[in-house]
C-alpha cells in the first residue's frame, strides 16, 4: 500500500463562521461543496498551499474538538499575514517547543485546534 495523501475532516456546525476563520482569516480556498439537498449539511474541501481539509455539517463524520497537526516552513509570515486581519476571536502567538521546533496553535470556532509546526534546524 501506498498512501497518496492524507485529508483531515473537522466537524463544523455553522458554514458563514468556517468560511470566516478558515477563509477569510486563514487564506483557504474552496475547491468545492456538497450537500444532498438544498437545505441538507455540508460537506466541503478547502485547499492552501499543500494543506487540504474537509469540513463537514454531518453529525455522524467526526467529533468536534480535534486536531490537526500541520508541518510547515514559513511560520514567521503566515503569523504576519494572519496578525495583519485582526481577526476579532484569536490573538495567536508562536511557542517554541521542547522538540526542537516552533508552533502556533490556532483553535476555530468549533473546538478544533490546527497545530503550525516549524522545525528547527
Amino acid at each position: 500500500m501506498n498512501v497518496e495523501q492524507t485529508i483531515p475532516v473537522l466537524r463544523i456546525f455553522d458554514l458563514p463562521k468556517a468560511r470566516a476563520f478558515y477563509v477569510d482569516y486563514l487564506g483557504f480556498a474552496v475547491d468545492w461543496e456538497h450537500r444532498f439537498e438544498a437545505d441538507a449539511p455540508v460537506y466541503l474541501q478547502l485547499s492552501r498551499g499543500g494543506c487540504v481539509l474537509h469540513l463537514t455539517e454531518h453529525h455522524g463524520d467526526c467529533c468536534p474538538g480535534s486536531t490537526v497537526f500541520l508541518k510547515v516552513a514559513g511560520l514567521d509570515e503566515f503569523h504576519r499575514e494572519i496578525t495583519a486581519k485582526n481577526y476579532r476571536y484569536l490573538r495567536p502567538g508562536i511557542e517554541s517547543m521542547p522538540w526542537n521546533a516552533r508552533m502556533m496553535q490556532l483553535i476555530d470556532p468549533f473546538g478544533n485546534r490546527l497545530r503550525f509546526n516549524e522545525y528547527v534546524d
